[in-house]
């Protein structure tokens, strides 16, 4: 049997698998409120107490950067130790991943519904792979094709400086230095980010903020789902809501751009993360192939890179699982 877990600043899920069901079927399955928790180890005991099966592998996906085993999570105040889980799983082995090695390491099993094609282009056999994730924050990760199949790697590229493109972004990055001594792409394209946006865009007195929005704003402990309903509202969306959203993608497509240049993703882009599929809508009317592709002379190798969003909301989990299977049956293939 085998624990997976999507760790991060809002919510843990764990779940259990069987090598026999699948990464895709989970035994038993549950979510916790990651903030009301003094630690992960405790809550892998809460859920080990409805579970009466051994344990025989763990595998994490967390919210922040991993190293020699260790991992602190950026937007809470946890430290996650695999060897201290290793104890409270009686022994089992621990895998301890980003979560966006662990999204990444779902891209290559995903199924056709859990996609959303943005572009089609011309998936190059064994290219490489980018993978772009806002969430609470923004993560990024990329695989590489080795040895017959996919390895996926972890980045803490979503920490790396935000470069503005326009006159528009430069008066963004100009607002944000004055109150945060580095901007970097996460301070902008994230849960933690948009309301960054709009603070700027509201800065400028340029929209009307009706009442009902300050009310629901000042009320709200989380600002982000507030401006993206704005954003949605039908049958006219709220002008200044809208206007952050599409700031957002537009920063969202150029960044997904970088990366792709960066790794040569010509196995492909994937937008993960829980941001995307809720302005899915916005982002089809938007230019954002426009956006991600304009990069002057290589514009022409972006347009042949498919670009997909990830619409599964478990993408973190069952990628956490699938590399702890993988680990498992490489352990014993070489054994």
């Amino acid at each position: 049997m085998l624990l997976a877990g999507d760790i991060g600043g809002t919510k843990t899920i764990l779940a259990l698998y069987s090598e026999q069901a699948g990464v895709h079927r989970p035994v038993r399955e549950r979510r916790f409120a990651s903030a009301q928790y003094p630690s992960l180890n405790k809550i892998v005991q809460l859920f080990l107490q409805d579970v009466d099966v051994p344990v025989d592998r763990a595998s994490f996906g967390v919210a922040g950067p991993v190293v020699e085993g260790r991992a602190q999570i950026t937007n809470l105040a946890w430290e996650i130790d695999a060897r201290t889980l290793q104890e409270t799983l009686a022994g089992a082995e621990v895998h301890l991943l980003n979560d966006l090695q662990a999204i990444a390491s779902a891209v290559p099993i995903l199924k056709p519904d859990d996609l959303f094609q943005l572009n089609a282009g011309d998936t190059v056999p064994g290219g490489a792979i980018a993978v772009v994730a806002p969430g609470t924050g923004l993560g990024e990760a990329y695989l590489t094709w080795e040895d017959g199949y996919y390895h996926a790697h972890a980045s803490e590229g979503g920490h790396t400086e935000f470069a503005p493109r326009n006159q528009a972004q430069m008066d963004l990055l100009r607002y944000l230095l004055q109150r945060m001594p580095h901007v970097s792409y996460e301070r902008v394209i994230s849960g933690i980010g948009l309301p960054n946006i709009y603070m700027h865009l509201r800065h400028l007195e340029i929209y009307e903020e009706p009442a009902w929005l300050q009310q629901q704003l000042a009320a709200a402990d989380d600002l982000t789902p507030v401006i993206i309903r704005g954003a949605l509202q039908t049958p006219t969306p709220n002008e200044i809501c809208l206007a952050t959203v599409e700031m957002f993608i537009s920063i969202l497509a150029a960044e997904a751009g970088n990366l792709a240049l960066k790794v040569l993703a010509t196995g492909g882009v994937f937008i993960g993360g829980g941001i995307p599929p809720r302005i899915l809508s916005l982002i089809t009317a938007s230019k954002f192939m426009q956006n991600f592709a304009s990069k002057g002379r290589l514009s022409d190798l972006l347009l042949q890179m498919p670009v997909h969003v990830i619409l599964s909301p478990h993408a973190a989990l069952v990628g956490a699982a699938h590399y702890g299977m993988e680990c498992g049956r490489r352990a014993s293939t070489s054994s």
